[in-house]
């Protein structure tokens, strides 16, 4: 049975079954969704005659090109759809162009739109040059000059939806907000944004996640399953840590982004989410605390002035339930990617609006609300209670429009204010690294891995950070630094940016009392890079000499241009981005490591873990089918039987240092790893397969059926273990939460198999959380010593720590012996009497290991293990009581998770004794206060 939208809209039905039966099918959904393209077309050609270029009754509605009415209940639009009719406005109107930007992680090609007066598009590149001034200003433009620029320019402010697919919203808001913005654009306050903005509008901010979520959803109209999560994530590798990746740049999704901000420096970036505080309707910044040490105050003070300005049109419209900060939203963490531009001198904030779920309907009544506001109380910043009711897909759209245009209007209103202010906030961070340190940050081409500064430099550049290079050997602050080294001067716009992702973080305690709650971090509390990386970088205290900076020569190097894919081969091999990678950018295609060699005599290339790029090359020797060998001892690995040209082309193209021998003492080693994916869209998985595709490891992606086969001793040597939840594991998805293929976990069968397959020689690796579902559900001699601590006596919050490393284990070969490890909710453990293995990392006896951060209770991670290798029958579990691919940043720790998957049973059976010092973590306690290298 079919209701027409206005009857759903107005139906007090509330009973989800009802709803059910109300829905289309899924077939007709389909139907609709695919008829699309061709309806659309000939409509459009039918009304061509009609139309004259610049008048708005000449734009099409969406639902003339798409077929139904964007925001109507059980309905989403795709992202073809969207393009489909973005495509059909530029057609018929002046004031829009569209432009490819790039290609997605699933090849779709990826566009933006601008939409402004037409006098404007004629005269674009002008004002995108207006936008680099401002944004870079040279050392000769005066104050004068810049407002002059500044009268003469266009605000260019960029919004988006949809980064966050499930939060459906943003994306078909988008839609809607071009077209109400075209068919009124001779309205007096619509006219004035026209002329003085240069929207920058992009249909979504993840395409393949919006078709993914499109079609689970349409798929599953109708069904007990309408609004069911996605039993996958909604982007090929990370999900919703697409918003988590703005400083490393590791998804190329991100890149895209950067690029082309870099390219137009836009004056404002909006980004829509949904997930406003319930009851609350809509989020709006000023932020929650804390925000970022770094953050420029000219832009902090345009951010709130924005979100006043956008809850003031709210209340103007009568769209109640707008809040601000709260304790939720913070901007503590740096790599959002809606908060990393003000670094960059850009207001940019995102919003979160009220989501049920999907295009499916809800209707609230207070006594949904909780208790603290079901009094509907008026609050300092919740003018205006929402009172319950109906909450449908339009109610959010029609919120996150109303935000979108008071952003534009006040863009308009403040064009000149909001252009000179750009120049200003980088004048004053210039300025301010003149006067105070840090003046710069100097970072050695040799390192412990001489490809790594490469990694970190490639990506500030990125993001716009200027980087030069000594052209003579200088000494400094008592310090030699040879020709080559490199050097981040920081009286430069976005030096912000620079001291933020490199120095220490120390997360404020924002408790009201000693013994009171904690206030979590919204993301991680600490993440300075080169800890995470194992780099060494050097602050400058004092300014940079005149002789100094005259040694001095900016990098530069030759830019690949991406086109329209972003797929072009890369100009160096070292980073390992995939396609063009960082090389579309010139500073960073300049960043060249110290060159590889090669020496020695013999048939093997023996490789040093100590070196990332030495995994990169284990992968294209087992896709070669060439023999990878363990030399136990160098604790190196070699490859037998690839020629001089071949080896010598690795050297070159991953700038290793190798070492040719004929040693005798090898242990062959081909892997046949198994990674478990759950059916709960993990993103810690994400990342680990993205990690291991990357670096080209063979592997195979296991499910739920896999383990319950019950043959897994007979395909796998090594299976693998994200960071998951122990019920996530074993139990999945409850039936009915999803479609029955997607539901439960290992189960008893899986787990006993699991059991089984370490008990006949196999190796377990757990990351993280997983590890407490390997002690119970193997009942291994280990125990979680944090497990069940309350988070007022203990706490990490996503933070990095130091421990020990035992020197002789290979699953620690190449680790420096004191290392930075990334902690979130990870266990610590503990062994008694009857425990057989070794400790491969432990904490500290005494005092406290946090390096960057926040850490309480430091004793219960005195003198415990951070990971172990446990003898499990004939076979091994490996327990990492850290994340070492924690969002594809910690570097320094890529080496034990690579390593963990190389340790095989030909090569345990080969290690016969280990140091008694590292037996057990209550014997192994250490008050020694040495520091290792990385990260000073």
């Amino acid at each position: 049975m079919l209701f027409s939208a206005s009857a759903r809209r107005n139906h007090p039905i509330s009973d989800p079954e009802v709803f059910r039966n109300r829905h289309i099918t899924r077939r007709a959904a389909k139907k609709i969704n695919r008829s699309i393209p061709i309806f659309g077309v000939c409509l459009l050609f039918c009304l061509l005659p009609c139309f004259s270029y610049g008048q708005a009754n000449a734009i099409p509605r969406p639902e003339e090109v798409i077929g139904f009415e964007v925001g109507a209940d059980f309905h989403l639009a795709t992202y073809e759809q969207s393009i489909n009719y973005f495509q059909k406005l530029a057609e018929v109107s002046e004031l829009v162009e569209i432009r490819q930007t790039g290609k997605t992680s699933e090849g779709r090609p990826w566009y933006y739109v601008l939409i402004s007066a037409k006098e404007n598009l004629a005269q674009i590149d002008r004002y995108r040059d207006i936008s680099q001034q401002l944004a870079h200003p040279a050392e000769d433009l005066s104050r004068e000059a810049a407002l002059r620029l500044a009268e003469e320019g266009k605000a260019i402010v960029d919004i988006s939806g949809g980064l966050h697919a499930s939060e459906v919203a943003g994306a078909q808001h988008i839609i809607t907000l071009a077209y109400d913005l075209l068919s009124r654009s001779e309205e007096k306050k619509i006219k004035n944004i026209m002329e003085n903005v240069v929207l920058l509008l992009w249909p979504s901010l993840n395409p393949d996640g919006q078709d993914i979520i499109a079609d689970w959803y349409l798929g599953n109209v109708g069904t007990p399953y309408e609004t069911a999560s996605t039993p996958w994530l909604y982007q090929k590798y990370v999900g919703h840590d697409n918003n988590r990746d703005a400083y490393m740049l590791n998804m190329l999704e991100s890149r895209v982004v950067g690029r082309t901000w870099r390219e137009w420096e836009p004056n404002i970036i909006y980004v829509h989410h949904q997930s406003s505080p319930f009851p609350t309707r809509i989020w709006l910044p000023p932020f929650a605390e804390p925000v970022a040490t770094e953050t420029p105050p000219i832009v902090a003070r345009e951010v709130n002035m924005i979100g006043m300005a956008m809850a003031q049109e709210l209340e103007t419209k009568g769209q109640p339930g707008a809040v601000h900060m709260g304790k939720g939203f913070d901007a503590w963490y740096p790599g959002y990617i809606d908060y990393l531009p003000v670094l960059q001198n850009i207001p940019a904030y995102w919003t979160e609006t009220a989501l049920y779920r999907y295009a499916t309907p809800h209707f609230y009544t207070i006594r949904d609300f909780p208790a603290s506001r079901s009094k509907l109380q008026i609050e300092s910043l919740y003018s205006s209670p929402w009172k319950g009711g109906w909450w449908r897909l339009k109610d959010a759209m029609d919120y996150m429009e109303t935000a979108s245009i008071a952003t534009l209007d006040y863009a308009a209103k403040y064009k000149e204010t909001l252009l000179f202010n750009k120049y200003q906030s980088a004048r004053a961070t210039i300025e301010k690294y003149r006067r105070e340190p840090p003046f710069a940050y100097i970072i050695p081409q040799q390192q412990r891995d001489p490809a790594r500064p490469v990694e970190l430099l490639r990506r500030l550049a990125f993001n716009g950070i200027r980087i030069l290079q000594l052209e003579r050997d200088m000494n400094f602050e008592g310090r030699d630094y040879p020709r080559g080294t490199w050097v981040i001067p920081m009286d430069q716009e976005f030096a912000a940016l620079a001291r933020q992702v490199l120095d220490v973080q120390e997360y404020p305690d924002l408790r009201e009392s000693p013994d009171g709650p904690l206030e979590q971090p919204y993301d991680a509390a600490g993440w300075t890079l080169p800890y995470q990386m194992e780099l060494k970088v050097i602050t400058a205290t004092s300014p940079l000499p005149a002789d100094f900076r005259a040694a001095l020569k900016p990098v530069k190097g030759q830019a690949l241009d991406p086109g329209e894919d972003d797929t072009t081969e890369d100009l160096s091999k070292v980073d390992f981005a995939p396609g063009a990678g960082f090389n579309t950018d010139a500073v960073a295609a300049g960043i060249l490591p110290l060159p590889g060699s090669l020496s020695g005599s013999g048939n093997i290339l023996s490789l040093d873990p100590r070196e990332n790029n030495t995994f990169r090359v284990i992968g294209e020797a087992l896709n070669l089918k060439l023999e990878v060998v363990y030399l136990e001892d160098t604790q190196t690995y070699g490859i037998k039987g690839a020629g001089r040209s071949q080896m010598e082309q690795w050297i070159k193209d991953y700038a290793l240092n190798g070492q040719l021998t004929s040693s005798a003492s090898t242990t062959p080693i081909r892997p046949r790893i198994g990674v478990y994916r759950p059916w709960t869209a993990s993103m810690d998985m994400g990342w680990t397969r993205w990690l291991l595709d990357n670096y080209g490891l063979p592997y195979t992606s296991l499910r739920n059926s896999d383990f319950t086969a019950g043959d897994l001793h007979e395909r796998f040597d090594v299976i693998l273990l994200a960071s998951e939840r122990p019920g996530t594991i074993e139990n999945g998805l409850p039936f009915g939460m999803a479609p029955p293929q997607y539901t439960g976990g290992l189960g008893e069968t899986g787990t006993r198999n699991l059991q089984n397959f370490v008990n006949r020689g196999g190796t377990l690796v757990c990351l993280n959380r997983s590890s407490d579902f390997a002690i119970d559900a193997l009942h291994l001699p280990v125990k979680n010593a944090v497990s069940g601590v309350n988070r007022s006596q203990f706490f990490t919050g996503g933070s990095i720590v130091e421990v020990e490393v035992n020197p002789s284990h290979p699953v620690t070969s190449g680790m420096p012996e004191y290392a930075n490890v990334f902690v979130y909710s990870s266990p610590v453990f503990d062994t008694p009497d009857d425990f057989r293995g070794e400790v491969l990392a432990r904490y500290q006896a005494k005092g406290s290991p946090l390096r960057s951060g926040y850490l309480v209770g430091e004793q219960y991670l005195n003198g415990k293990a951070a990971a172990l290798d446990v003898h499990y029958g004939k076979g091994h579990v490996l327990l990492f009581g850290f994340q070492p691919q924690w969002r594809g940043q910690p570097m320094g720790t890529y080496r034990t998770l690579f390593n963990a998957l190389l340790y095989t049973q030909s090569l345990t059976a080969q290690r016969q004794t280990f140091a008694d010092d590292w037996k057990y973590p209550e014997e192994a306690g250490t008050e020694k206060g040495a520091k290792g290298v990385s990260g000073n």
